[in-house]
C-alpha cells in the first residue's frame, strides 16, 4: 500500500518533468503557435533556405501592414506567427549549408530579430515606438534575406 504522502510527490515530479519537456522542446514545433505551421506551409520552397526567404518576404509585407496599428491586430498577429515560422524554419537547412559562414551570419540576424521582436511586443500598444520597432524589424528582415540569398 502506498503512503498517501508519496502520491502528491510523484505527481509533482511528473508535472515538473512534463513542464521541462514542453519548455525545452526545440524549434520545429508548432505546439504554442499552431498558425505558424500554416505560414510555413504557405512559404514552402524547394529548399529550407527558399522557405526562409519566402517567410522573410511575408514578414516584410505583414510588418508594413501592422504600421499605425495598436495591440495584437490582424497584421501584427500574422507577423507574430510568421516570426515563429521563420525561427522554426532554421531547422530546414542542410548540414552543408549550416556549416557556411553565411549561415553563421543568418543565425546572428535571427538573434537580432528575436531581440527586436521582443521589444516590438513590449511596445505593441504604444505609438510611435511600435512603428519605430517595425521599421527596425523590416530592415533586419531585409538583411537576413540578403544573407540567405548567398546560401542558396
Amino acid at each position: 500500500m502506498q503512503d498517501y504522502k508519496e502520491i502528491p510527490l510523484q505527481r509533482l515530479i511528473g508535472v515538473f518533468a512534463l513542464s521541462l519537456l514542453l519548455i525545452g522542446l526545440p524549434g520545429c514545433s508548432y505546439l504554442f503557435y499552431p498558425r505558424a505551421g500554416d505560414y510555413a506551409t504557405q512559404a514552402k520552397g524547394a529548399s529550407g533556405v527558399e522557405t526562409m526567404i519566402n517567410l522573410t518576404r511575408m514578414m516584410e509585407v505583414s510588418a508594413e501592414k501592422a504600421k499605425g496599428g495598436k495591440g495584437i491586430d490582424s497584421a501584427f498577429d500574422d507577423l507574430h506567427n510568421q516570426f515563429h515560422a521563420l525561427n522554426d524554419s532554421f531547422c530546414g537547412v542542410t548540414s552543408a549549408q549550416a556549416k557556411t559562414p553565411a549561415y553563421d551570419l543568418a543565425i546572428t540576424h535571427k538573434k537580432e530579430l528575436t531581440a527586436i521582436f521582443k521589444r516590438l511586443w513590449k511596445f505593441k500598444d504604444d505609438q510611435p515606438q511600435r512603428d519605430q520597432h517595425l521599421d527596425l524589424l523590416i530592415t533586419e528582415v531585409k538583411e537576413l534575406r540578403d544573407t540567405l540569398q548567398t546560401i542558396k
